[in-house]
């Protein structure tokens, strides 16, 4: 018998034929070894082979076990002098580094002998690192608070390098380092004239000139600048059919002027439509699950297991994300179910039945898939280093509807956004949405203490939300109520004990095996991380049967004992290569 995992060599990619389950109608069963006091399972799956005709073939399939592998290789690296200099300075007006003097000469360097073609291809800074660093620089020095504008440094920096720079820019980077002429010693007329050099170049400069100056847009002018560049046509994302220096400075300036509702509206909604009207599942509810698309670096990743164990009591559930997304590169989703032999390619409509069947009722819909649109922006994003409006946005979708009740959960991370993902939930129109502060800003919550050395603001664990009323009040005239909460979630009031969260550390393979021993029923922190965190949204979402937070504890420790929820997941991996 054949394992799936082989977690003695974790780090070499197993033979496709190995991975792809070999699922049997019977309970699969699993081999529990121990080495180095660790937990190895080796689980036997056999059956047929998945045919070669659902597009699975060994040279169309990559198996990587750890998430950095799933970059695209095609995706030309950024300068990482530069990029380092990006981490500091394109952020928000509090958590802004000004660069110190030394750095700011090596970075103005550097990017001096790029544009002069003093540096190899590879080494070269991106046209995007290029704007996305000058606009952070001019939002800083316009409209930031003295402590993040410019050091003495960088000034120093600056002054020096400018005349030389000035003289081999290109007009679009000239313009975003001094869009009316104003900032630098010596003064161009670039900037005050420049237009673009096509249709969508000059809506971009029209929206930049704001932005720059620290304003905002209307709905429909983000819209329009969405629509008009959107998708990067190019498969080398990096030279596309507009200025990507301007299509990044644009990005990384709106969340360095911290979005409006109305910007946020505007990018959550601006490809609803791209692939047509969306599927509606014949399900009594439906759960969107709205992770962090840049995946966790650290710690065990379980929505996938949760939505498993929530699909057994009837809480439809669709996940969405991408196979590997910036800044963080982490363990994804699409990951771990490619690695599985799950196919990550299903369109919504397939999803639809997915979570239709009365064997699976869950799903996962790759970005790539339903927002090609917005997928195309990946390698951009990468080269733009710091989070874009998009990374908060994306995680509100609906990609499928219900004939029933809907209800999003979303991570988040830094404080304030909360309220804004909780506005986009309620402009989505589902009677429920909760937003978690897990760790690493997953929606995840975690069995452990909080360390006493944990950062300002909001704690981990942290929860809000909305939920329909069991009972409509009467002032609810247009039928519309919702009753609000807030909550810290200590795992300890529910009686799970006080437990680290397991390490995964970038190793798809181990995330698994976490989970599929949770599933198969292995006490642990895994398994309490799953049943908390299924019986916790079901109770705070308000779901049938949740009222009393211990019956829904139950209920989910249940539907994992059984092996109902391990069934579940299996089935998913086998049908989801066969749906049409």
């Amino acid at each position: 018998m054949k394992a799936l995992f082989n977690s003695d060599s974790i780090l070499s990619p197993i033979p496709v034929r190995k991975i792809i389950p070999q699922i049997p109608l019977q309970k699969p069963t699993f081999l529990p070894t121990t080495k180095n006091g660790g937990l190895r399972i080796k689980a036997v799956l056999y059956s047929a082979t998945v045919d070669d005709e659902h597009g699975l073939s060994e040279t169309h399939i990559r198996n990587p076990a750890i998430s950095t592998s799933y970059r695209n290789p095609k995706f030309r690296p950024p300068n990482p002098t530069v990029l380092d200099a990006q981490t500091k300075v394109c952020t928000g007006p509090t958590q802004t580094r000004p660069l110190k003097e030394e750095q700011a000469f090596k970075v103005l360097d550097t990017i001096l002998r790029s544009v002069k073609g003093e540096l190899k291809d590879e080494e070269k800074v991106s046209e995007a690192q290029l704007g996305a660093f000058f606009a952070a620089m001019t939002i800083r020095v316009n409209t930031f608070p003295e402590p993040t504008q410019w050091s003495e440094g960088e000034r120093k920096a600056i002054n020096y390098y400018w005349p030389q720079l000035v003289r081999v820019l290109p007009p679009d980077i000239i313009f975003l380092a001094d869009p009316e002429g104003s900032i630098m010693e010596i003064g161009s007329s670039i900037g005050p004239q420049f237009i673009g050099n096509s249709t969508s170049d000059m809506r971009l400069v029209g929206a930049l000139r704001e932005v720059l100056a620290g304003g905002h847009l209307g709905y429909e002018e983000v819209q329009g600048v969405l629509k008009d560049v959107l998708p990067l046509r190019l498969e080398d994302t990096l030279s596309a059919n507009v200025s990507t220096s301007l299509l990044s400075a644009f990005l990384i300036g709106q969340r360095m002027n911290r979005e409006t509702d109305r910007e946020l509206k505007a990018y959550c909604l601006a490809f609803d439509d791209e692939l047509g009207p969306v599927p509606v599942a014949d399900v009594k509810s439906l759960t969107h699950y709205g992770e962090p698309y840049d995946g966790n670096t650290r710690y065990f990743r379980s929505t996938l297991f949760v939505a498993a164990v929530r699909s057994c009591y009837g809480e439809s559930c669709l996940l969405h994300g991408v196979d590997w997304m910036p800044p963080k590169g982490g363990i994804t989703e699409e990951q771990m179910l490619k690695f599985m032999g799950a196919n990550t390619h299903l369109s919504p409509l397939q999803a639809k039945k997915l979570l239709e069947d009365d064997k699976i009722g869950f799903a996962y819909i790759s970005q790539r898939e339903a927002r090609p649109s917005l997928y195309s922006l990946t390698g951009l994003r990468e080269h733009i280093k710091k989070r874009p409006p998009l990374a908060t946005t994306e995680k509100v979708q609906q990609f499928v509807r219900a004939h029933g009740k809907e209800a999003i959960v979303a991570g988040f991370y830094h404080g304030g956004y909360e309220e804004s993902i909780l506005m986009l939930m309620r402009r989505r129109g589902v009677q429920a949405g909760l937003v978690v502060k897990g760790e690493e800003g997953a929606l995840s919550m975690t069995t452990r203490l909080r360390s006493p050395n944990a950062s300002k603001g909001l704690p981990v664990n942290y929860c809000s939300g909305f939920r329909s009323p069991k009972v409509t009040p009467a002032y609810a005239i247009d039928g519309v109520s919702r009753e609000t909460f807030n909550i810290e979630v200590n795992a300890k009031d529910y009686g799970f004990g006080q437990t680290d969260t397991p390490r995964t550390d970038r190793s798809v393979t181990r995330n698994i095996e976490l989970g599929l021993a949770a599933l198969r029923g292995e006490k642990g922190p895994a398994y309490d991380r799953i049943v908390l965190n299924a019986g916790m949204v079901d109770h705070l979402l308000g779901c049938d049967g949740a009222e009393d937070i211990s019956i829904a504890m139950e209920r989910a420790r249940e539907a994992i004992d059984s092996g109902k929820a391990l069934d579940r997941l299996l089935n998913y991996i086998k049908i989801s290569n066969k749906v049409d």
